[in-house]
């Protein structure tokens, strides 16, 4: 009773000082609330189980193979990290351990949910340019991706790669996680690999996620257990123009820095005004401007002025990969921001590269409800980060 005639009357000695005390007291159990209540709906994914942890492929004889277990360079990775107890122990404390060399050129991981009908399609494009341009069997074409001819002296060569004798320039893996898939997604991966030649069949490794984890959950396991010396994500439904990684990989080697570390975005900013863009509904292009605004209000400056975040063709050079994936919380459709952002903070340089894309049926995305979902995941993300919650220690 002698607390609130003095808040109403300020005229009463010790009216101010009371009115201060408590609006401090409210800010900061609000903030201490705040806090709680991120910490508590702020993602933390699972462990991988140890079944997800294998593959199985298509062997020489057609027949399919037991499960085999996965290489896996995060394993690794931790296990060092774990070892070193001092900072003095490494050349940079922020600085993580190296990670384990490349036995290949190139890995796509292709998430995959329920995409039996897709998936072939999109495999048949991937193979064809893969073998093409990375197959052990035949050198590269001279003219392909832009009309680059081979170079001598370690230079660029036509499918972006540096022919170098230190580095790994040929081979390559295709990665297909099943993200909990009820349909035929793994025998039709498996079936596609029956229908190949030679040894390319055994480069498809299927991995079966027992539980639905999201695109980012899918990409990111995948990422864990590449082998390549670049490794790009792929949606399963085909929508971007495969034979464009030859640009990515360029742009990234171009912009690569001391460590051998950047990002080359695929990019569909370039086609807003075309024909496929207009003739979406008003409401999509509205939500997709809108969350582009988000993008830029709430991220960091250089994450902020990618023009295409969401577009699923993103490559990575392999010494990037343990500055990024071993601190991803986002397994939904925003994973792609926290790369980018992980990257940035790491000083890791990102390249925005345009693409080709075309518009496919069959998507699984809801456009109001995963936009809000999106637009909610971006801000518990960055709020998680900002405050600590979340951290690359």
């Amino acid at each position: 009773m002698g607390l609130i005639p003095q808040i109403i009357d300020l005229q009463q000695p010790g009216a101010w000082k009371a009115v201060v005390v408590l609006v401090f007291s409210l800010l900061v159990f609000g903030a201490w609330a705040f806090y709680i209540f991120l910490y508590l709906v702020a993602p933390i994914p699972r462990a991988p189980l140890a079944s997800e942890k294998k593959y199985r492929i298509v062997e020489s004889d057609g027949n399919i193979s037991p499960y085999e277990d996965l290489p896996c360079w995060k394993d690794r990775h931790d296990a060092e990290k774990k070892a070193r107890k001092h900072p003095a122990e490494t050349d940079h404390p922020l600085k993580p351990p190296p990670i384990a060399k490349a036995d290949i050129f190139m890995s796509l991981v292709v998430p995959a949910f329920n995409e039996e009908e897709r998936l072939g399609i999109m495999l048949t494009e991937a193979v064809d340019y893969l073998e093409q341009e990375y197959g052990q069997s035949k050198p590269p074409k001279g003219q392909a991706n832009g009309g680059l001819k081979q170079r001598k002296g370690g230079e660029e060569t036509s499918n972006g790669h540096v022919a170098s004798s230190h580095a790994t320039t040929k081979g390559w893996e295709i990665l297909v996680v099943s993200d909990g898939s009820t349909d035929r997604t793994i025998d039709t991966a498996l079936d596609f690999a029956k229908s190949l030649k030679g040894t390319a069949a055994s480069n498809i490794r299927v991995i079966k996620l027992h539980e639905n984890r999201g695109k980012g959950g899918a990409v990111i396991h995948g990422m864990r257990h590449i082998r390549g010396e670049y490794a790009i994500f792929a949606d399963a439904d085909g929508a971007s123009k495969f034979e464009d990684l030859g640009k990515l990989v360029r742009e990234a080697k171009k912009f690569e820095d001391a460590e051998g570390r950047s990002v080359a975005v695929g990019s569909r900013a370039h086609l807003v005004g075309s024909e496929a863009v207009v003739k979406r509904s008003f409401l999509r292009n509205l939500l997709m401007h809108s969350f582009h605004l988000l993008i830029r209000l709430l991220t960091p400056p250089a994450t902020g002025a990618v023009k295409d975040t969401q577009c699923g063709f993103k490559l990575f050079s392999r010494a990037s990969l343990s500055y990024i994936v071993p601190h991803m919380h986002s397994e939904g459709w925003i994973f792609d921001i926290e790369m980018l952002m992980l990257a940035e903070s790491a000083s890791i340089p990102v390249v925005e590269v345009p693409v080709g894309w075309k518009e496919v049926k069959g998507s699984k995305l809801n456009v109001v409800w995963d936009s809000l979902g999106m637009a909610w995941g971006l801000f518990v993300l960055r709020a998680a980060w900002l405050l600590g919650i979340y951290d690359t220690d």
